[in-house]
């Protein structure tokens, strides 16, 4: 029975000990490369175990924004993995100025396939310390509109207004105009145009019109909403409730209303929201027989 065994762990150490391919005179046997990875998925518990445990409760105590420490904690993920296949490399025998080489000449033939994915990993780069966007901000990419909810090396995840997740890859933010609702200033400005009557009083719909932005908790007090004269329409006057809001996320709730408090307010008030007139003239071309 016991030379089964010793056979079968001979057979086993073997297999395990084959040379699969050799690098720079160094051979690879599938245990070298099971070791290999292993360091790596140490690291990477370590990594998460650091940042879990140790360097989120510091950035807790010191309040650091939500977008400076996703920032921090990413970075630091990505100097822990590349350390620990730099170790993993000198673990298992390989020299890295060998493998220099052979990825310099790889390099040359990846690197016409895999454009796209370069150049989404330099975007990453750019966005996690030059932080054009953060986690939290609401952004409008095209026609997409949502909350960045994770920036990753390739792409980053958007959660629309339909809660639906889309991953945008990471050179869009770069090469293309990305608009930032919250980038610097969470505060933006919320115009509201509505045609009033011209029988209307306009200082009675200047009075309204401020009262609606007046009476919603939504609209800040300074800077101090205004109300504009915008232009003269065929059937109306064209005003703007002009506000300014501190939730940019929420814009189009508080737009709706608005434009519901001005409904009302104007029906309270009997101010004339007109309709688009058109006088068509008729004009009969007699000629003489």
């Amino acid at each position: 029975m016991s030379t089964d065994v010793s056979e079968i762990l001979d057979v086993v150490s073997s297999v395990f000990k084959f040379t699969l391919f050799e690098i720079n005179q160094t051979p690879i046997t599938l245990s070298s490369i099971l070791m290999f990875f292993l360091v790596l998925l140490v690291f990477h518990l370590a990594s998460r175990l650091f940042r879990r445990f140790i360097l989120e409760k510091i950035m807790d105590r010191m309040k650091i924004e939500k977008g400076t420490r996703f920032t921090m904690t990413r970075t630091l993920h990505y100097i822990v993995m590349v350390i620990g296949a730099i170790v993993s490399f000198q673990f298992i025998g390989i020299d890295l100025s060998g493998l220099a080489v052979i990825f310099g000449l790889l390099s040359v033939g990846i690197g016409f396939g895999l454009q796209n994915v370069t150049s989404n990993f330099v975007a990453g780069l750019i966005l996690l310390f030059e932080r054009p966007i953060q986690i939290g901000d609401r952004v409008t990419v095209g026609d997409t509109e949502g909350d960045v909810e994770a920036i990753n090396i390739r792409s980053t995840m958007i959660r629309t207004l339909n809660n639906i997740s889309i991953i945008v890859p990471n050179s869009e933010f770069v090469a293309n105009r990305v608009i930032n609702w919250s980038h610097g200033d969470t505060r933006i400005r919320l115009d509201t145009e509505v045609g009033v009557s011209y029988n209307s009083d306009l200082d009675m719909v200047i009075k309204a019109l401020t009262s609606v932005a007046e009476e919603n908790p939504n609209i800040l007090k300074n800077p101090k909403p205004e109300v504009l004269l915008k232009s003269f329409g065929d059937s109306s006057w064209n005003m703007v409730l002009r506000g300014w809001l501190n939730e940019p996320g929420r814009h189009h709730v508080i737009q709706s209303e608005i434009n519901m408090a001005i409904v009302h307010k104007f029906r309270d008030m009997n101010i004339e929201i007109p309709f688009p007139q058109r006088d068509l003239h008729i004009k009969e071309n007699k000629s003489e027989t």
